[in-house]
């Protein structure tokens, strides 16, 4: 099963090109799946053989899983007054945890999703939304406390322990843990298709989005960029055609561009979108940051394109290398190797350009490093 996620600019028709998309792969005889937080604009998508149209409804799921653990929560609460479901307000993030999971049940038998993800902030905020679950857990849930967890778990099921407001946190574990098993981050997995109209003020936005999917470990596979048809006379039109020109190169240096001609109107029906549905390339996904030996010590390369110097800081924490650009951050889980390493610098090569990548050196901690191997490895310095 493979993810295609649809982001862009506001106002650039990223619900419309995703429906096309997905009504396009349908027809082609691939089980499709579209997710959408937006209604349908197009008639008929609903109907088209071979697809199913998944409306992500933040306040329904919240509503559901309220029903579903309030017999629980008022057994471990029973001197709080819990409301209905129907007087339950979502708390924030509910809408993107209500989209892995819609994302999680359309995998189980779905040869092909299509998610529009919406604007680019909600779109790389969800890509980034997996991970994070994956770190608080591993933050606030070690192996040591996982294990006690398992055992107050047995005990209360054997009866040997009465159940309380912790036990209904940890029936809860099992769901959150398949939220942050969801590779929609996973570039074998996810590809990502960015949508913009081609004017001037896409091109720094798409290279932003750029920046922050690369430090997410994605590559966009293809921009499908609004154009304006041929044929048009005037000093005007003259004019906006030769933006366009420019925004479409701009755009170039971002990934593949597909161009997707303007329509007067929004389509009324699914033949509308028949030429909005373009081929995408294949994927070339970035390369994995693997450790780089380098005159007795390493280095660690990962692509940020388009990133610029002020943009970018670097820590390390415990045996995660911490990155932020951008106001975005994520956390790098070291190997084996690099762990019994000190960080010596790090540096930003060939900033602002689609080449820009953080290098990271390392060099033996004398603290970690086994002792039978660190004279060989000076030596070897």
């Amino acid at each position: 099963m493979r993810t295609l996620l649809f982001t862009g600019p506001g106002g650039a028709g990223t619900t419309t090109l995703a429906a096309g998309a997905a009504v396009q792969a349908a027809r082609a005889g691939r089980r499709t799946v579209l997710v959408s937080r937006q209604r349908p604009l197009v008639e008929g998508v609903d109907d088209v053989d071979g697809l199913t149209v998944v409306r992500v409804d933040a306040l329904a799921a919240a509503e559901g899983i309220w029903e579903r653990h309030a017999g629980v929560l008022a057994a471990a609460l029973p001197h709080v007054d819990l409301p209905p479901a129907s007087s339950v307000v979502p708390p924030p993030g509910a809408a993107e945890l209500a989209v892995l999971a819609a994302l999680g049940r359309a995998s189980a038998d779905a040869d092909l999703v299509v998610l529009d993800a919406g604007p680019l902030e909600a779109g790389l905020a969800l890509l980034a939304l997996p991970a994070g679950l994956r770190w608080w857990l591993d933050v606030a849930l070690p192996p040591r406390v996982r294990a006690l967890g398992a055992i107050r778990t047995a005990a209360v099921r054997s009866g040997a322990a009465r159940s309380g407001p912790l036990d209904a946190l940890l029936a809860a574990l099992p769901a959150v843990e398949r939220l942050a098993a969801t590779p929609l981050a996973d570039p074998a997995a996810t590809s990502v298709v960015l949508t913009a109209q081609a004017r001037a003020g896409a091109v720094p936005a798409l290279r932003s989005a750029a920046t922050t999917l690369g430090l997410l470990g994605q590559r966009p596979a293809a921009v499908l960029a609004r154009v304006l048809p041929g044929g048009g006379t005037g000093t005007w039109w003259t004019q906006r055609l030769a933006e366009q020109d420019e925004a479409v190169a701009g755009l170039a240096e971002i990934a593949t561009v597909r161009p997707v001609a303007e329509c007067a109107t929004t389509p009324a029906d699914v033949a509308g979108l028949a030429p909005l549905a373009v081929e995408l390339p294949e994927p070339e996904p970035l390369p994995v940051p693997a450790a780089e030996r380098l005159d007795g010590a390493w280095r660690l390369s990962l692509p940020l394109p388009f990133a610029e110097r002020d943009q970018v800081e670097l820590t390390r924490w415990a045996d995660d290398l911490v990155i932020t650009v951008g106001g975005v951050r994520r956390s790098v889980r070291l190997d084996s190797l690099l762990r019994r390493c000190a960080v010596t610098g790090g540096r930003l090569e060939e900033p602002g350009t689609a080449a820009a990548r953080l290098e990271v050196t390392f060099a033996p901690d004398p603290r970690l490093w086994p002792a039978d191997l660190l004279p060989a490895e000076e030596s070897a310095s």
